[in-house]
C-alpha cells in the first residue's frame, strides 16, 4: 500500500481558508489522502471567528476509532484542540488506536483575528499531554512564548525556546519566524543538538489566513509519504510560500491561501 495517509484531528473552518477544510486541501493538493476528526465547529470568515460549537468529546474519540480501525494512518496531524477535555480525549484515542503512528501538532492557540482557540487553562494540559507524543511540533513566535515561558525576539532567542520545548518529549520544533522583525522569513528547525535554518522571502499580503495549519499539514503529508523531517519541512515551506504568493484574494480581511497552486500550474 502506497503511503500518505494523513488523519487529521482539529476544527472546522467555516471559511474554508484553515482547519480541517485546509488541512484536507493542503494533503490532497500534495498527493496525501486525507481522513478526519473534527473537534470543534466554528462560525468564521477571513474578518472573525463569531462561534464555537464544542463536538462531545466521546464522539471525537469514535471518529478517530473507526478511521484508525480501517483506513488507518501514516501521519497524524493535530490542529485545534481547544480545551483539557478535548486534549485528553484525543491523547487518549491516540494511544489505543494509532501509538505508533507520527504526529506533527500545530500549536493552534489564536486566531488571525485574534479570537481564541484554546483555553488558557487548557495550556498546561497541552504542554503535558500533547508534547510528549508529538514527532514534530510548528509554533509561531507568540504560541512558543507561550508553551516555553519567554519572550523571543530574535532568531537566537527562538532556538532557546525551541531548545525548552523540546524537553517537553517532542522529538522535533519547527519554530516559524513570520513573526519576528526580520527581513527575511528564518524557520529555524531542532532535532536533538542540530539546527536547520529555512530563510524564505517574506511576502507583503494581507491573504496569510490558514498558513499555520497548511505548514503542519504539508509536514504530515511528507512524513506519511516516507519523507524525513527536515525534507517535509523544506518542501512545506516551498508550499506555503507559492500557496500565498498566489492567494486568490478573497475576503475583507485575512484572505485565504491557494491551495491548490501545485495542480493548477
Amino acid at each position: 500500500m502506497s503511503k500518505g495517509r494523513v488523519l487529521v484531528i482539529a476544527g472546522s473552518d467555516s471559511g474554508g481558508g484553515a482547519g480541517i477544510q485546509g488541512d484536507i486541501k493542503t494533503v490532497s493538493a500534495l498527493g496525501g489522502f486525507a481522513t478526519t476528526a473534527i473537534t470543534a465547529l466554528t462560525a468564521q470568515n477571513t474578518q472573525l471567528v463569531s462561534a464555537i460549537h464544542e463536538v462531545p468529546v466521546g464522539f471525537i474519540k469514535e471518529q478517530i476509532r473507526v478511521v484508525m480501525t480501517d483506513i488507518g494512518a501514516d501521519c497524524i496531524k493535530l490542529g485545534m484542540l481547544h480545551s483539557i477535555g478535548v486534549i485528553e480525549a484525543v491523547v487518549e484515542a491516540i494511544k489505543a488506536y494509532a501509538a505508533d503512528v507520527p504526529i506533527v501538532s500545530d500549536t493552534v492557540m489564536i486566531s488571525k483575528g485574534g479570537a481564541k482557540l484554546l483555553a488558557t487553562d487548557a495550556i498546561a494540559a497541552f504542554q503535558s499531554h500533547i508534547l510528549p507524543i508529538s514527532t514534530l511540533i510548528t509554533p509561531n513566535i507568540p504560541e512558543a512564548e507561550i508553551l516555553s515561558g519567554q519572550k523571543i525576539s530574535s532568531p537566537l532567542l527562538a532556538v532557546q525556546a525551541g531548545q525548552k520545548l523540546l524537553k517537553f518529549g517532542a522529538t522535533a520544533v519547527l519554530m516559524k519566524g513570520g513573526h519576528l522583525d526580520n527581513e527575511k522569513i528564518i524557520d529555524q528547525l531542532l532535532i536533538d543538538d542540530e539546527v536547520h535554518v529555512f530563510e524564505g522571502q517574506r511576502i507583503k499580503s494581507r491573504h496569510t489566513h490558514g498558513t499555520g495549519c497548511a505548514m503542519a499539514s504539508a509536514c504530515a503529508t511528507g512524513i506519511a509519504q516516507g519523507q524525513n523531517i527536515c525534507d517535509s519541512v523544506k518542501r512545506a515551506q516551498a508550499y506555503v510560500f507559492k500557496a500565498i504568493l498566489t492567494a486568490p484574494g478573497f475576503g475583507k480581511g485575512h484572505g485565504p491561501l491557494n491551495h491548490f497552486h501545485s495542480i493548477s500550474d
